[in-house]
């Protein structure tokens, strides 16, 4: 694997699938019970956009750089620019924080955080990046075999009922991708049915989704939502023109924090033939 997520830290993709993460992450700690989450391709966790990776591709102008300098007032957009500037004010001002270091920041002190990074580089960041956070468990193993091992949640005698899985690959294989995650999903699902699961996935040619998001819905999950962001119209399959979001056992009311924020970033990032999606494959039961 050749992956080095440095090079498209802070695009447009990070924005969308960072902004729903917030708020997934939100809607679980609103209840008292401790929760579970667990990182499955979780990179170094944080990250500099004046690097040279970074600064070779400038992914990060048309997203981050842009949202900053827009700054859409819709709820969900702000809770995140506040979570990128909180994440500066620690670590620099080209700081930019990678989904380990906003679920370290949004999850509280009696929750827990299990983050797998395959690559032994990115890994030995990830454990410096977070050394000292007893809440942070960091696994240099392949995150889809993780699943076998840390599903379902335990610490001690607690098990846990409610919390987050995230799976986030690089789509090095591309198609074969999905079904790698597919079947993840459907295990863990399995393993934890109660817990909700979000999976990113890039957007090159729309209509090549449709298998892949045929087999999504069957998955036995109790509900299945999509949320898409196209920056630009789906019309070249040489590079990624937007990216989505499966998400299973959502929790309540997320469609609805989703709905105004998507609109603010299609506004705030898109391009001439931008567009949004959010749809439920499978609604709440």
């Amino acid at each position: 694997m050749n992956y080095r997520h440095a090079f498209h830290a802070g695009n447009h993709a990070d924005v969308f699938k960072h902004v729903a993460l917030l708020a997934i992450c939100d809607a679980l700690v609103a209840k008292p019970a401790p929760c579970f989450a667990l990182d499955t391709h979780a990179g170094r966790g944080l990250y500099r956009l004046g690097s040279t990776a970074a600064q070779r591709t400038g992914e990060a102008e048309d997203g981050i750089a842009r949202l900053l300098a827009e700054r859409p007032r819709e709820s969900a957009i702000k809770r995140y620019l506040a979570a990128v500037e909180a994440c500066r004010a620690a670590h620099g001002a080209d700081a930019y924080p990678g989904s380990p270091w906003l679920l370290a920041h949004a999850l509280r002190e009696q929750d827990r955080i299990a983050c797998c990074e395959l690559q032994p580089v990115e890994a030995e960041a990830l454990r410096a990046n977070f050394t000292g956070d007893e809440r942070m468990a960091v696994h240099a193993r392949d995150g889809y075999a993780a699943v076998r091992a840390l599903l379902p949640p335990r610490h001690g005698a607690l098990r846990y009922a409610r919390g987050l899985v995230l799976v986030d690959p690089p789509y090095e294989a591309q198609l074969e991708e999905f079904s790698a995650a597919l079947a993840a999903l459907k295990e863990a699902l399995a393993r934890w049915p109660t817990g909700t699961y979000s999976l990113w996935y890039p957007i090159k040619l729309r209509r090549a989704l449709h298998p892949f998001l045929r087999k999504a819905a069957r998955l036995p999950a109790k509900s299945a939502l999509v949320a898409e962001l196209l920056v630009r119209a789906d019309d070249s399959p040489l590079r990624m023109n937007g990216s989505g979001l499966l998400l299973l056992n959502a929790p309540w009311k997320l469609d609805a924090a989703l709905a105004p924020a998507l609109r603010a970033l299609q506004g705030a990032l898109g391009e001439a033939g931008a567009s949004t999606r959010l749809e439920w494959l499978r609604p709440p039961e």
